[in-house]
């Protein structure tokens, strides 16, 4: 009477690296190598279940031992990315059951990015993008204003409302699979230009948008730029008042119509 011989495998997940689309790839596989008797590989998708599909092919070696692998499919959208499923091998040379945890990754370069305002001086560049972007801020035609702005990662803070921070600021977001931008208008005004916004909240609420923003231009408080421009920020400083931002990006919109 013989014992019979019994190898556990080694096993791991691999990673294939998706990048975004709409046809179906391999996401990951899943291997027990070198198990004695075979080993059973399969996955546990749990919500995902009808969104992946898994196939496991097994390959027997000549010293009786057994690999086998199993390959989850499925397609790469945002909607699936960071995802967790489980790998779970089992078999007679495994005590219990071994449960290898993976998170769905797919890549994307950044999408599109937003520059939105994080207080009265700060502003911060805002994308989707998996690995996260790296962001770089520039000024068009000019370095950036030293020390007038700070730049850490994707903030941009004012240090000095001055006119010398006038100008078309960008911001490019990268990463290993593409790069994408956005702009922002910078016009610090003279403190005459309250005036101004107290014309134009008030015409907003009488709903004339195209007439506040005629207003708006005619007073001199910001400038016409191109339409591919995507922000446009009004800063207001006066020793009377308190310094203040402003997104005008819905009079922008109108500037074709004012030309």
């Amino acid at each position: 009477f013989s014992v019979p011989l019994l190898v556990p495998p080694f096993t791991n997940i691999k990673d294939n690296l998706p990048t975004l689309g709409t046809e179906e790839v391999l996401f990951a596989t899943c291997t027990a190598a070198g198990s004695k008797p075979p080993a059973e590989v399969r996955w546990l998708t749990g919500a995902l279940r009808d969104k992946v599909r898994t196939t496991t092919n097994s390959t027997q070696y000549d010293n009786g031992t057994t690999t086998t692998v199993s390959s989850l499919f499925g397609v790469p959208t945002r909607e699936i990315n960071g995802h967790q499923v489980q790998c779970v091998i089992s078999g007679d040379s495994l005590s219990t059951e071994k449960s290898l945890p993976f998170t769905i990754q797919v890549y994307f370069p950044p999408t599109e990015v937003n520059i939105r305002a994080i207080s009265e001086d700060s502003f911060e560049c805002v994308t989707e993008a998996n690995p996260n972007a790296k962001f770089i801020w520039s000024r068009s035609g000019q370095p950036l204003p030293q020390p007038g702005v700070k730049v850490e990662g994707a903030k941009l803070q004012l240090l000095s409302l001055t006119s010398d921070l006038n100008g078309l600021y960008q911001c490019e977001a990268s990463n290993a699979y593409g790069r994408e931008h956005g702009q922002l208008y910078v016009h610090v005004a003279a403190g005459a230009c309250s005036a101004a916004w107290a014309l134009f909240g008030l015409l907003l609420t009488l709903n004339v948008i195209g007439v506040a923003a005629w207003c708006f231009f005619k007073c001199g408080c910001f400038q016409r730029y191109s339409q591919q421009q995507h922000f446009i920020y009004l800063i207001c400083s006066s020793p009377d008042i308190k310094p203040y931002t402003h997104n005008v990006q819905i009079g922008l919109k109108l500037f074709d119509h004012l030309k």
